[in-house]
């Protein structure tokens, strides 16, 4: 690409090449269908948590009930594109167990709108793929680049980067040509932003980032679609997105030279567990160390991690806890609830009162060490009985958790067992991603409702 031109034209030129499907590799596609399962997968299994319900109550209460609109999954009611974007990235992020891009969360952002979009008949299916593939390249591009600068701040990366991600996604869907799409960009950049505090306080603000995020693309593009005039520099200017929020210089010819040759959807990652993705690995260490300890109780354990993990907020807190919010986030907490109980399900991360986990985690100090990787996790227990300490170390990278499509159709199987779905709405959903227009959305939509009414009746 050319580097006389400005990022956000040679972002929108890049997106708009996805329009045709020649331009994207089979690999990029099936990537692209794999994500596509983990969100619609994972999101069935998360009806047994409020945060769907609670937006779609504020979706309610905003836009009303209308019949033509697009479904509240939470709660099966219909309302406007926006408070379907709202409620429906919630219900996606109720678990914590989305895919991770670093360190946003871009389907959980990406699949709701675009599934409200497409269900309004405001897009076609035919670019729900490539839109969504233009979504995760172009927050992918960003979070890879600044997200190390803005998370130490107290930014969060999904409401930053998945703002722009969702734009570029509208953009492909809704057709903007390139001029357009670059507006749409620039229009993104001066509507993101989040915080980390919700995290360290144990709330559940970062529930509703993603769908906040997500109508702020939407919004971004129908601006730029009725010819809102936006800024050139966008990113790259002395008040562009990377210099407000990185507080570093854009290098503007290393992102051009990366669209397109270096695909970032290869980088999203899938989540075994019911935890921050900065906690699957310690929740795989801790359970390959309760095989280790073989029923000792150590008198101390320390867990040496990366500092941009131990870092992030709430990822250091010891409790009390009266969230998940709270316990997913904990380091201490996921691996003392792993020592004791095993693979953690999202009822144990509900369990906020277990003195025996109370007790552990008060044995437990976590160590911030530049030499270990990120995604890797040291730990070593000694004991007061005169054993010699016991020491793991799991050093895990991005290809550990990049399942390809039978690897990720376990995970929603087990996740779905959870909450006592069969297969076969796992077999419905794959059949679905394998060619939407084909399919139609109403597959999707009537494993919601199965999957609505299955959690309605645990409940009673």
């Amino acid at each position: 690409m050319e580097t006389d031109k400005t990022l956000s034209q040679s972002l929108a030129e890049f997106v708009v090449s996805l329009k045709t499907e020649a331009n994207i590799p089979p690999e990029v596609m099936e990537k692209a269908r794999v994500c596509l399962l983990n969100g619609y997968g994972i999101g069935l299994a998360c009806f047994n948590t409020p945060f769907g319900q609670v937006a779609a109550k504020a979706g309610l209460a905003m836009d009303g009930e209308q019949a033509d609109g697009a479904t509240l999954l939470a709660i099966g009611r219909k309302s406007s594109m926006q408070a379907a974007m709202l409620s429906n990235s919630a219900l996606f992020h109720g678990r914590a167990q989305e895919d991770a891009l670093g360190a946003a969360h871009l389907g959980a952002i990406l699949i709701p709108m675009l599934t409200a979009a497409a269900e309004t008949g405001r897009i076609p299916l035919a670019r729900m793929l490539p839109a969504l593939i233009a979504g995760y390249e172009v927050g992918g591009l960003f979070e890879q680049a600044y997200a190390g600068h803005t998370t130490p701040a107290g930014l969060r990366a999904s409401p930053i980067y998945g703002a722009l991600a969702s734009a570029a996604a509208a953009s492909l869907a809704l057709d903007l040509d390139q001029d357009h799409t670059a507006a749409a960009l620039a229009n993104a950049a001066s509507f993101a932003g989040g915080i980390l505090q919700s995290f360290a306080d144990g709330t559940d603000e970062w529930r509703y980032q993603l769908g906040v995020a997500a109508n702020n693309g939407w919004v971004a593009a129908q601006l730029a679609k009725a010819g809102s005039v936006s800024a050139p520099h966008a990113f790259e200017g002395k008040a562009g997105l990377v210099r407000a929020y990185a507080r570093a210089d854009c290098n503007v010819a290393d992102l051009q030279a990366k669209l397109g040759t270096q695909w970032f959807i290869h980088r999203v990652v899938f989540k075994p567990y019911p935890v921050c993705a900065f906690n699957q690995t310690p929740v795989n260490a801790a359970l390959a160390f309760r095989s280790q300890l073989k029923g000792r109780n150590p008198a101390s354990i320390q867990v040496r991690m990366n500092p941009y993990e131990t870092g992030y907020a709430g990822m250091d807190s010891t409790g009390p806890f009266n969230s998940v919010s709270g316990t997913l986030m904990s380091i201490p907490f996921c691996i003392a609830n792993t020592l004791l109980h095993g693979a953690p399900t999202l009822r144990d991360m509900m369990v906020y009162d277990d003195p025996q986990v109370a007790g552990l985690i008060d044995r437990i100090t976590l160590v911030s060490d530049q030499d270990v990787p990120r995604l890797s996790c040291v730990i070593v227990a000694e004991f007061d009985n005169g054993d010699a300490p016991e020491t793991l170390h799991m050093n895990k990278t991005v290809d550990d958790y990049n399942y390809d499509r039978a690897t990720l159709r376990e995970l929603v199987l087990r996740v779905g067992a959870e909450v006592e779905l069969g297969a076969g709405s796992c077999d419905a959903l794959e059949r679905f991603v394998e060619n939407p227009p084909e399919l139609g959305l109403d597959v999707v939509l009537r494993e919601f409702a199965v999957a609505r009414d299955a959690a309605a009746r645990a409940s009673t």
